[in-house]
């Protein structure tokens, strides 16, 4: 079952036990209020009496418009505890996913190689071969991104080849405005932002590490609740790990992950 479909399923309970503790609770709450300030009229009944007559005429038929009201208001209550409920949830989710991800050292995460959790790209932006700048790299890092938000998540290392060899990204560093770590992360924060979404920035951690006196960037990606697609050249394409690569799914691949996966 999904992130989603948990969610979803979380909320409705809440909403279902509020609107129910709405009837039940509410209702004979109001009655008690009513009673405390007008018992001296209704010295005649003591307060038990009162809630035992409502409760015994709460499921009448006179008073079906009452309990529909009092079970909407219980469920808006339910509805924001719910909220509230799957945004903890949410939160240690990540910390549990963050913890998983940084037990393994970054020298012990390189020697185990790609695989569909882990990717290995030499720069962000700086071409190892042509020795210069070369924009077109920074769409394999996004869609490699994008890909692991609309898998299971991941790693993504700069600064590391394919064979495990650690490159550094200090090439990168000389193609930015601020020239060091902060420029690095902030140029990556730009790309998802512009490439994909400001929303998404949230589900990326950045960490550099120094490893042999070079500078590797360590990218943690979150899965999304949500499709994720990559903006190029005005068209919105979607990609996805699978094993040890990222790939570009078909329209018809792609309504059909994105029904089953996202639930939608």
């Amino acid at each position: 079952m999904t992130a989603t479909k948990n969610r979803g399923r979380r909320l409705a309970i809440h909403i279902l036990i509020g609107a129910i503790l709405g009837v039940l609770l509410l209702h004979p709450i109001t009655k008690v209020v009513y009673w405390i300030e007008f018992r001296e009229e209704l010295a005649n009944e003591s307060l038990w009496t009162i809630l035992l007559s409502r409760l015994q005429t709460a499921f009448i038929l006179e008073m079906v418009p009452m309990n529909i009201a009092f079970g909407f208001i219980g469920g808006l209550i339910g509805c924001g505890f719910g909220l509230y409920h799957c945004a903890l949830v949410r939160r240690d989710s990540e910390i549990a996913f963050l913890e998983t991800e940084l037990t393994n050292d970054l020298p012990s995460l390189i020697e185990l190689g790609e695989n569909e959790r882990v990717e290995f790209k030499s720069s962000l932006r700086w071409d190892l071969k042509q020795e210069k700048m070369n924009p077109a790299l920074e769409h394999v890092i996004i869609k490699t991104i994008a890909g692991f938000m609309n898998g299971v998540g991941g790693t993504l290392l700069l600064g590391v080849d394919d064979d495990g060899n650690v490159t550094g990204i200090e090439n990168d560093y000389s193609t930015l405005k601020k020239k060091n770590g902060d420029g690095f992360q902030l140029a990556i924060m730009d790309l998802i932002s512009s490439r994909i979404g400001v929303d998404f920035t949230s589900l990326t951690k950045i960490i550099i590490h120094n490893v042999a006196d070079n500078d590797v960037c360590r990218l943690i990606i979150h899965s999304s609740n949500r499709p994720v697609y990559v903006i190029n050249k005005n068209q919105k394409r979607f990609f996805l790990r699978t094993g040890p690569s990222t790939r570009e799914m078909n329209i018809e691949e792609a309504v059909r992950y994105i029904q089953t996966h996202f639930n939608l």
